[in-house]
């Protein structure tokens, strides 16, 4: 091979590796983060676990992508480890998929429709069809489709590009005796290894190993241990994610790691003490694609059916490499985001909404709170409202960090503007937490000075409290559950609530220019039904955001606005919480006691 050769082969890799990026991470953005959903949450039983964590991966074509979100879900404590190995031994049979599909590029047949299976007879078609859905349609999932079609394209371009280089070294003597030298299995096993390790693909790797079988000189025998080699060095990529995880998620990566290197052993010293006496000729014949692909399939089927049901022995070895500290919970509590998932920015984003709703139901908590205080004081109610805004405040800072790196990623237009969305919206929910402390705050400081409001003034606070707990029970079912319905709700009760919070206030100047009130109580009563009013507006915000999140607004209060001109519905919700939440009804109800 002269200089222009060794030039081509690199380019033809270069293509090869990039056309098989492209295409795992359209096919991941495509399909939304649902299937990792899907493994999130299916992977009870072992041999369900297997099937899944094969067919993600079949789909996102990386098995090393899989392991490293099952290294996420055990350390944020989504997945239990035992869990996690089932998932894992999937992965492996998933990543077979890529080899298979390489293989039809050594098809040989003068039969023009045998001919058209070969990728280099259609892969010319897809990659104009990619680029016209590409270039010429302005749709985000057909755009998806093109760049999986070109992707695809490239990749096979590359593979014959490699094939094509390499041929001329088969008249290379030295490049021929390299190869019978890997017919030592120690020696094929570190080279296997070694570039995988390397190029962190072990769909990858066995791509250029069954591109340097066009020389003819790769032998079964050489290709037999490289392959085995492959597939350890393919546990690097999980060993690293595991790097600054917790323990769990470390023990995650060692299991995938002990479960290519026991099958491994296993497999080959099962091989070569049967060789030793039946002596397998088929050893020395020439390796293709398709025997390539045979191999690695195999090797990691019959690896799977003989230690899935050790399973439990290999999550024991995980944590005898890695003991459990004294103190040490065998399964982390709650989710938390973690890095690891911005490789896969549409699970990311679920992952977010997970976040964002738990954070939700904290501010509906401490909401509740505030209404049972204003019945009768708690300390220890009053203790939890804080230490909820603590948690709040650490969770906004957490997100807002995580989705500034997310929106850095390839996302969807649809997972651009559905980030966009919570980075307004965990403000909101934020500020709203705020206002539940200072509610806590100034029930405390009346508990503790023993004042007390009057009969009137009592019945007006606990009207206006629960009006409030209401707007925010419908903010936050209406953000979880994504009800737009729930959502159309809140914004006339926000205003509802910005009338009694006048008429309060109007009350309070009356009562206090006839001395029935102190002044105080007044300021007291104003900061309390203030922060109820900030807190419906809060609630409004992300209502109209998520009203608006779907359409091409862009000014929300404008949207709204527009809204409650064209609408009777509005009108007539209005009208129903007018009703409800009447201050004139009050004296003539049960309410004040």
């Amino acid at each position: 091979m002269d200089f222009f050769g060794l030039m081509t082969m690199i380019g033809g890799l270069a293509l090869f590796l990039y056309g098989m990026k492209t295409m795992g991470d359209a096919l991941s953005k495509m399909a939304g983060g649902r299937l990792e959903q899907v493994l999130e949450r299916m992977t009870n039983n072992p041999v369900k676990a297997v099937l899944l964590g094969a067919g993600v991966t079949a789909v996102i074509q990386s098995s090393s992508a899989t392991t490293v979100m099952v290294v996420g879900f055990v350390n944020s404590g989504i997945m239990k480890l035992s869990q996690a190995v089932g998932v894992i031994m999937g992965a492996n049979i998933g990543t077979t998929i890529t080899s298979w599909i390489l293989s039809l590029s050594g098809i040989e047949s003068g039969n023009f429709f045998v001919k058209l299976l070969k990728p280099s007879s259609f892969s010319p078609v897809l990659a104009l069809i990619g680029v016209i859905l590409v270039m010429f349609i302005k749709n985000t999932k057909k755009n998806d489709v093109g760049t999986i079609l070109i992707g695809f394209a490239v990749l096979m371009f590359g593979m014959e590009t490699m094939s094509s280089a390499v041929k001329p070294l088969a008249d290379v003597p030295e490049f021929t005796s390299l190869f019978t030298a890997f017919e030592n299995p120690v020696l094929g096993m570190m080279v296997g290894a070694v570039l995988t390790a390397v190029i962190q693909s072990s769909s990858a790797s066995v791509g250029i190993l069954q591109a340097m079988c066009a020389t003819g000189s790769v032998t079964v025998g050489a290709a037999l241990p490289v392959i085995m080699g492959q597939n350890i060095g393919t546990c690097v990529t999980a060993l690293l994610s595991g790097v600054g995880a917790n323990k769990n998620a470390r023990r995650a990566s060692l299991v995938h790691l002990y479960f290519n290197l026991i099958g491994t052993f296993v497999f080959m010293t099962v091989f070569y003490v049967m060789n030793h006496f039946v002596r397998f000729t088929f050893l020395s014949d020439t390796a293709n694609g398709a025997v390539i692909a045979v191999i690695h399939s195999v090797f990691n089927i019959v690896s799977t059916i003989v230690l899935l049901p050790a399973s439990e022995l290999l999550v024991k070895l995980a944590h005898l490499t890695i003991p459990q500290s004294e103190g040490e919970t065998l399964e982390t509590s709650g989710k938390v985001l973690d890095e690891r998932f911005l490789e896969k920015p549409a699970f990311a984003v679920a992952q977010c909404k997970n976040a964002v709703c738990d954070m939700a139901q904290l501010i509906l908590k401490a909401m509740s709170l505030c209404v049972f205080i204003q019945e009768k004081y708690d300390e220890n109610a009053v203790q939890t409202i804080m230490e909820i805004e603590q948690e709040v405040d650490a969770r906004e800072d957490e997100l807002s960090s995580y989705l500034a790196k997310l929106s850095t990623k390839p996302l969807s237009e649809r997972d651009s503007k559905t980030i966009n969305k919570f980075s307004r919206c965990i403000t909101d929910f934020e500020r709203i937490s705020d206002y539940t402390k200072g509610i806590a705050f100034t029930q405390k400081k009346l508990y503790k000075g023993k004042e007390k409001f009057s009969k009137k003034a009592t019945g007006e606070a606990r009207l206006i409290y629960e009006a409030t707990l209401e707007i925010v029970e419908y903010t936050v079912s209406g953000f979880i559950h994504g009800d737009k319905e729930m959502a159309f709700r809140i914004d006339p009760l926000a205003d509802v609530i910005s009338q009694i919070k006048k008429d309060i206030r109007k009350n309070h100047s009356k009562r206090l220019e006839k001395g029935r009130c102190s002044v105080e109580l007044g300021l007291a009563l104003t900061d309390m039904v203030t922060s109820l009013e900030r807190i419906a507006k809060h609630c409004s915000n992300i209502a109209e955001e998520q009203m608006a999140s779907e359409t091409n607004q862009h000014a929300l209060h404008q949207y709204a606005r527009n809204v409650k001109e064209r609408n009777e519905l509005y009108k007539e919700l209005y009208e129903g919480y007018t009703e409800k939440y009447s201050l004139e009804k009050l004296e003539k109800t049960s309410i004040i006691r």
